[in-house]
């Protein structure tokens, strides 16, 4: 990934945590640049606001984690690992790896759209910097929307006290982040399931022919664990699992 790409992420990040911190400001009647001085809206010198955008930043890995297709992707390798009976391979690392270039792959779409929508404006000086913000958390949103049940938005707003808005673009952010990230861990559990299905049809197969055998002292796993090897290599399975897991967002 290039210098200016890596430079874009930063800025869309930034963007989308002004954004989050922006709608918790306005429930508040509290300005997030701004400081009143005999009446007058003055905004913060930009010194400070590079510093308090730099302490922001310090917020992406967590955004990544929970506003993304991170979640999902990264839980199912997991359950895919304790499917096959392999503790420590593929390495956490590689899993780690493979889920984030996979969540790239999925979110362009979106990162495209918050880019011609907010972010070319904005170093283009057509909108300022809170507006941008706005624009860029609107894709995002409308993203998360769709992966998100309607029963989790109503349970967390009826835990928060929130009302649900009529459009889409005044959801905030501490009502959906959390009904997303438990969407997602459902889904996941849900696909995880499926995975877990044909790997244990041959457990208990291995396991009834060693006790039929008399061998109740050999180990199923240990037997059992080529032959899940070899159904996952001759399905093409990490193809199908990537493939599919992208599918299911679109």
């Amino acid at each position: 990934m290039d210098i200016r790409a890596t430079s874009r992420f930063a800025v869309l990040g930034t963007l989308l945590i002004t954004a989050g911190f922006s709608s918790l400001a306005q429930a508040q009647n509290v300005p997030l640049l701004n400081v009143i001085n005999d009446g007058v809206n003055q905004s913060y010198s930009a010194p400070l606001q590079i510093m308090l955008l730099l302490t922001l930043l310090s917020f992406l890995p967590a955004m990544l984690m929970v506003l993304t297709s991170f979640t999902r992707i990264i839980v199912v390798f997991s359950l895919l690992r304790q499917a096959l009976g392999l503790q420590q391979t593929p390495p956490n690392p590689v899993l780690v790896g493979l889920a984030l270039f996979l969540t790239a792959f999925i979110m362009t779409p979106v990162y495209d759209e918050i880019d011609s929508r907010a972010i070319q404006p904005w170093m283009k000086d057509e909108l300022v910097f809170q507006d941008a913000a706005v624009e860029a958390s609107k894709p995002l949103k409308a993203f998360m929307l769709r992966q998100t049940r309607e029963q989790d938005i109503k349970r967390m707003a009826d835990i928060s006290g929130i009302t649900i808005p009529a459009s889409s673009d005044a959801m905030p952010f501490r009502l959906l982040a959390p009904a997303f990230i438990i969407s997602e861990l459902k889904t996941a559990f849900q696909i995880g399931f499926l995975l877990f299905i044909p790997f244990l049809i041959i457990d208990l197969v291995v396991a009834s022919v060693l006790m039929a055998m008399g061998m109740m002292m050999l180990s199923p796993l240990v037997i059992s664990l080529p032959f899940k090897l070899m159904l996952f290599v001759l399905v093409d399975g990490w193809s199908m699992i990537t493939g599919t897991l992208a599918a299911s967002f679109w």
